[in-house]
């Protein structure tokens, strides 16, 4: 296999998933833009890049992301709704139930997310959204995995306590009580079932 076609097939298996990564932490403009780069870089070195490619790619957008901050001095907002409007995108149409629970649980979610530190944002969406791994994830946070499963677990901690007060405030706003909170569960890797 050849140098371009180990690149065309990297690029069309990963790049939904680096833009929504990269969308997720600066909104979609810029995000497009380190999407690019991170390409170019995936470009110039085709040989170093190990399979799978995906924690590799989504390592360099995150140091492109941290360099373009560090550079303007300046925070950007994560765009978690359209991350999981990009993630989401296959799946629509599958799943048929009470919408208004859906919706009164999706903003929650989104609002209890909102609340929590950047840390646990991006580390949450990497595995819930993201669909990576722990030693994935690990990889593009650049710590062990056994790190990220400790934090990991203090994250969703601080969401589930996140959850509470907002699905109350939701519930008053919308007149109705909502159904006793149960915990949701997740799979081994972090995504909501």
């Amino acid at each position: 296999m050849t140098h371009a076609q180990r690149f065309r097939d990297i690029y069309e298996e990963c790049y939904p998933r680096v833009l929504a990564y990269a969308t997720s932490l600066v909104g979609r403009q810029v995000g497009e833009d380190i999407t690019s780069e991170t390409f170019t870089v995936a470009w110039r070195r085709v040989r170093d890049v190990p399979q799978p490619a995906l924690p590799w790619l989504l390592g360099v957008a995150r140091n492109l992301v941290r360099e373009l901050r560090r550079r303007d001095s300046r925070q950007y907002d994560i765009a978690a709704a359209e991350a999981r409007r990009i993630s989401s995108g296959a799946g629509a149409g599958a799943h048929v139930g009470d919408v208004a629970a859906d919706v009164t649980d999706r903003a929650a979610a989104l609002q209890a997310l909102a609340g929590l530190s950047d840390a646990d944002r991006e580390l949450l969406t990497l595995i819930a959204w993201h669909g990576l791994s722990a030693k994935q994830a690990a990889r593009v946070l650049r710590c062990s995995t056994a790190t990220l499963t400790v934090r990991l677990h203090r994250a969703r901690r601080r969401l589930e306590k996140a959850l509470g007060p907002v699905s109350a405030a939701l519930a008053d706003d919308t007149g109705s009580a909502p159904p006793a909170h149960t915990p949701r569960r997740t799979d081994r890797n972090g995504a909501f079932t």
